[in-house]
C-alpha cells in the first residue's frame, strides 16, 4: 500500500525564501507541496481550501501575522500542524505562536535536516523544537501556557539511572562529562540520551529540558 505524501503549506513573505523551500522539499517524495502564501490572510484562506497536514509559516508577516494565522486555521481543523519560522531575536514571538497552537518552531536558518525532522514530528503530533534554543527560551516555554504533553505518559515510565541523566542534560552537562560524573562511558551515556529521547517523543536537548521542567522531572529552580 503507498502511503499517501504529506500535505504542506509555505507561507513567508520573501518570495526567495519561500523558493528555496520549497526546491528543497520537492526532492523529498514523501512531501506535497499544496500552495504558498505571502501574507496570513491568504494562508488562511489556502488552509482552508487545500487543508494541509502540515504549514510551515513565517511569524512576521503583511496582513495578518503568523500567530494570528494559526489561531484562526486551528479553531476550523484543529489537525493541521503548524511549525513557525522564526529570525534568532524573536524568541517572545516563538512562545506567541506555541500558545496560539503551533507545535513546533525552526530558525529560518536551519538546515534541511533539521526541517525534516521537524516536518516528521509534528506530522506524528509530537512538538519540535529547534536545537539551536537558548536555555532562558526553553524555560520560557515551560513557563508559558503551551504544553502538548498532557497525554502523555508520566515521570514514572523513566528508570531512576535514566532520571539521573535527565537532570544533568537539564544542568548543560556533556555526553563526556555526564560518564565522567556517573562512571560510565561516553558511549553508555548516549545511548541513555536515546532511550530518553525516544521515551519522551522529541528530538534534541532542548526538548529533553522542556518536556523535564514540565513534567516536574527537573525544577527550573535548579537553573
Amino acid at each position: 500500500m503507498t502511503l499517501q505524501p504529506i500535505k504542506i503549506i509555505i507561507a513567508d513573505d520573501h518570495e526567495v525564501y519561500r523558493d528555496g523551500l520549497r526546491l528543497m522539499l520537492a526532492k523529498e517524495k514523501k512531501y506535497h507541496i499544496v500552495g504558498e502564501a505571502e501574507n496570513g490572510l491568504e494562508l488562511i484562506e489556502l488552509a482552508k481550501s487545500t487543508s494541509p497536514d502540515i504549514i510551515l509559516t513565517d511569524i512576521k508577516m503583511p496582513k495578518a501575522d503568523g500567530i494570528e494565522a494559526a489561531r484562526r486555521i486551528l479553531e476550523q481543523n484543529s489537525t493541521i500542524g503548524i511549525i513557525a519560522l522564526s529570525m534568532f531575536n524573536e524568541e517572545s514571538l516563538v512562545i506567541d505562536m506555541l500558545e496560539a497552537g503551533a507545535m513546533g518552531y525552526l530558525l529560518k536558518s536551519s538546515d534541511k535536516s533539521e526541517i525534516i525532522d521537524a516536518i516528521n514530528a509534528v506530522y506524528h503530533h509530537h512538538p519540535y523544537y529547534c536545537k539551536s534554543t537558548s536555555a532562558r527560551l526553553a524555560i520560557t516555554i515551560t513557563e508559558s501556557k503551551f504544553n502538548p504533553y498532557k497525554r502523555d505518559q508520566p515521570a514514572s515510565i523513566f528508570t531512576p539511572k535514566e532520571i539521573e541523566i535527565i537532570c544533568l542534560i537539564c544542568e548543560e552537562y556533556s555526553a563526556k562529562e555526564i560518564g565522567d560524573k556517573l562512571f560510565h562511558s561516553t558511549r553508555t551515556v548516549e545511548g541513555y540520551r536515546s532511550k530518553i529521547l525516544d521515551k519522551m517523543n522529541v528530538k534534541n536537548t532542548a526538548g529533553i529540558v522542556i518536556y523535564a521542567i514540565k513534567h516536574g522531572i527537573y525544577s527550573v529552580k535548579k537553573l
